[in-house]
């Protein structure tokens, strides 16, 4: 793992402790407000910082912004959604021009490809930002749902009703676009949120944020709804760690090293998200043209993201009548195998594998090849190497499928489809705010009803126990 990999939370854990400032001492940017002026095709906006605040002083200001939140009705939230999303398209240039800033860094600093992409935006990317508040807007709003409602034999009224988290914590790494996701799930759901990008996506951030600020002024949502904490001071990433008295829930998005280190550190509950080491099995029975189409989706479409595969597994009869196709496959789409003995023998130009071929994620267009005898040797292969995040098996037989989705434990399993899908808006969640890998409070992608929580309500008329 490059140094740059690895998260700036973990490298600090222990320079925290050396470190003679007071938390509160931290000061960040918390509003950042852009001089417009047109031009062709849209508005440039230049940004000037005028007010800092500590990072406790924000988690306030979101905690108070939370009661006024989740009062709110659905019509007011889902307006201020769809002003946000016309406020992203057409400030798309000033967007654009920022994120030039961050891919510069990046390259100077000779990023991977892979980090990268998810780094970069596009024109189609911002209206896919936008396009995504608007599917949100159009999702019912779950809080106040009445879960269920009973009357108790003493004439007590009970009922379970869904209810915003409060106030979350987001810590994440090169993804801009998590920026607007996390903030529109966030404000649909009834919950402030306070923002911690990483410093590679700096520029880009505090674009989108100036502008959401900006637009919600003519809202009912309040901007204190969604604090950015503009630096790239890792004191103050850290300080987010243990504002249990402000925050309610802390979710870390990125790499296992960024996972870890909130996970091990944080006193604050956290919502685990997880890293995607991803496995397409193609049993004996497998249908060759749907087989050689999903794998090459799977691996080629977005290598650089968490549901893309990593790992073919493949049963010995089905590469033994098609390895010529599967060769010529993977060469047509630049893809580089890393192999085990089997699939060295059947297959040109294989890399010999090692273990942590099966373990980590390329995030390239690299893919590892396990070569097993059946379904139980691919499921055992799953079960070691696996992160709990998606598996796929391509087969025709149903009795396999049926085993397989079964004793495979994972958030998101498939029978001849991609693990591409496992995204909200593909999976018609509008938008998402991370895969929850774990099994406590929620799992898979993360949509509205991820993002609440429920209370019990009790009616008498005077009565006692």
């Amino acid at each position: 793992m490059k140094n740059w990999q690895k998260s700036s939370l973990e490298k600090n854990v222990d320079k925290r402790k050396q470190s003679n400032r007071t938390p509160s001492s931290v000061r960040v940017i918390s509003h950042c407000r852009y001089q417009s002026k047109k031009i062709s095709g849209g508005v440039l906006m230049t940004l000037t910082m005028t007010q800092t605040k500590t990072v406790e002083e924000q988690a306030i200001l979101a905690k108070k912004a939370a009661k006024q939140l989740s009062i709110l009705s659905a019509e007011d939230k889902n307006e201020a959604l769809l002003i946000l999303a016309d406020a992203l398209e057409k400030n798309c240039e000033a967007i654009l021009t920022e994120n030039e800033k961050d891919l510069k860094n990046g390259k100077d600093k000779d990023f991977e490809s892979a980090f990268i992409d998810r780094l970069a935006l596009t024109p189609e990317r911002i209206a896919g930002f936008a396009e995504g508040l608007r599917q949100v807007a159009e999702h019912a709003d779950p809080v106040g749902d009445v879960l269920s409602d009973w009357t108790l034999e003493n004439g007590l009224n009970v009922k379970e009703i869904r209810v915003p988290l409060g106030v979350i914590g987001m810590i994440y790494e090169a993804r801009p676009n998590v920026t607007v996701d996390a903030a529109g799930l966030a404000l649909k759901s009834g919950n402030a949120i306070i923002l911690k990008g990483g410093s590679s996506a700096l520029s880009s951030n505090k674009a989108i944020v100036a502008i959401m600020h900006e637009a919600l002024e003519n809202t009912k949502v309040p901007k204190d709804a969604i604090q950015f904490i503009a630096t790239a001071d890792r004191e103050a990433t850290q300080q987010l760690f243990t504002m249990k008295d402000h925050i309610d829930v802390l979710i870390p998005r990125g790499g296992g090293a960024l996972i870890k280190a909130v996970v091990e550190n944080a006193t604050v509950p956290v919502l685990e998200t997880g890293v995607g080491n991803c496995h397409l099995y193609i049993d004996e029975e497998a249908d060759t043209e749907k087989a050689l189409n999903i794998m090459i989706n799977a691996k080629t479409d977005r290598p650089a993201v968490c549901n893309a595969a990593e790992t073919l597994i493949i049963h010995q009869e089905w590469l033994d009548k098609n390895k010529d196709q599967l060769a010529a496959a993977l060469w047509d789409s630049g893809i580089t195998i890393h192999g085990d003995e089997a699939a060295a023998a059947a297959l040109p130009n294989v890399v010999p594998a090692t273990e942590s071929d099966w373990a980590d994620e390329y995030l390239s267009l690299d893919i590892a090849v396990r070569v097993v005898g059946g379904l139980d040797e691919a499921i055992e292969h799953i079960d070691q190497y696996g992160t709990k995040h998606s598996e796929a098996i391509i087969t025709e037989n149903n009795g396999n499928a049926e085993k397989f989705l079964q004793l495979v434990d994972a958030a998101a399993l498939y029978h001849n489809a991609s693990t591409r899908f496992t995204d909200g808006g593909a999976l018609g969640f509008g938008a998402e705010i991370g895969i929850s890998t774990q099994k406590l409070h929620t799992r898979g992608p993360m949509g509205l009803e991820a993002l609440t929580t429920k209370k019990y309500v009790m009616t008498g008329d005077g009565l006692v126990r």
